[in-house]
């Protein structure tokens, strides 16, 4: 089979190789999925770069999120061959891949097909647990949600209105603004023009937001705190910005609020059962139509390389999806 492989870092328009590799074999409580569809993410970016927390061993395979059949498992494994399925595998960038039993999420009968499907499990898993797991969103509240043209953040705007939350987004770019906007959000920055502290003060009379999704880390965590109303909450999902910030306790103090971190892959270990039930949720919401993926294109497979460069250069938005050969 074929495989997009890393042999040395660097940028992933630079070193990623389609190389022909063995088709791997589930062992007990794994799962072999046929991939039909990938979808692109940040952290794949980082991989690449070598600058994310988990370093693997060179050479190897990025990759996160995909969609397929099922087309064999391990021993003591329940799904069926032949199931529709979600997978967060880890190494998603090949046409057949393995992942164990807990990191599996049946489709079902999902009206979805496969590049919408793709586009579920990290950003709408991710999301959905910085809203309401770690987040504590209730109804009526306003929501300020960091880069939200792209996967996670595109994915929480909807969350939260799903939930009955305002929300306020901001965004890089005219074009990325007016996505959020025809994506469910009541406002929209452009961070590139305006003022996002003034901003969220005048769409909020003053009162600031009840919870922020922060995706983006660095120096936007020093502007969430001042966006923040009486006992709000920051979730910090991520640092895209690469820059990891200090946070200043004073302002912890001074409105009652609380900055809490979301690593959603840890939950795998500590509570996996968690990742079924929310996964259910999400299933629950894209079957009443409630909603729908982002989709910045559907690409062939030899154009992953390059779109992962631009993913990582911050021009594209929603999710990008890409599919092995022959199956468009």
């Amino acid at each position: 089979m074929l495989a997009w492989r890393v042999h040395e870092l660097g940028e992933p328009a630079e070193v990623l190789r389609l190389e022909e590799v063995p088709d791997p074999v589930p062992r007990a409580g794994q799962v072999l999925i046929e991939v039909e569809a990938a979808a692109l993410n940040f952290p794949d970016v980082l991989l690449c770069r070598g600058g994310y927390q988990r370093r693997p061993r060179l050479p190897f395979t990025p990759g996160g999120e995909v969609a397929g059949r099922v087309v064999a498992v391990g021993d003591d494994v329940r799904l069926p061959v032949g199931e529709r399925v979600l997978a967060l595998p880890g190494a998603g960038f090949a046409e057949r891949v393995i992942a164990p039993e807990l990191a599996v999420f049946p489709l079902g009968d999902l009206a979805l097909d496969w590049p919408e499907a793709a586009a579920l499990p990290v950003a709408y898993q991710t999301a959905f647990a910085a809203l309401h797991v770690r987040g504590g969103l209730r109804e009526g509240e306003t929501v300020l949600v960091h880069a939200a043209a792209g996967g996670v953040g595109s994915a929480a705007v909807q969350l939260a209105v799903a939930a009955g939350a305002r929300v306020i987004a901001t965004a890089g770019g005219k074009h990325k603004t007016d996505a959020c906007l025809a994506n469910g959000a009541a406002v929209a920055i452009d961070y590139h023009g305006s003022d996002i502290v003034e901003s969220v003060r005048d769409a909020t009379d003053g009162a600031g937001v009840d919870l922020i999704v922060d995706p983006v880390g660095g120096v936007v965590l020093e502007t969430s705190l001042k966006c923040l109303a009486f006992e709000g909450r920051v979730v910090l999902v991520g640092f895209a910005s690469g820059d990891i910030p200090e946070i200043p306790a004073n302002r912890v103090l001074l409105k009652n609020i609380s900055i809490v971190g979301l690593h959603w892959g840890l939950y795998a270990t500590e509570r996996p059962a968690l990742l079924q039930e929310v996964h259910r949720q999400i299933v629950r919401l894209a079957a009443e139509d409630r909603i729908r993926p982002v989709l910045y294109g559907e690409f062939g497979w030899g154009e992953l390389p390059a779109l992962l460069q631009q993913l990582g250069d911050g021009k594209t938005w929603g999710k990008v999806i890409v599919r092995p050969d022959g199956h468009q």
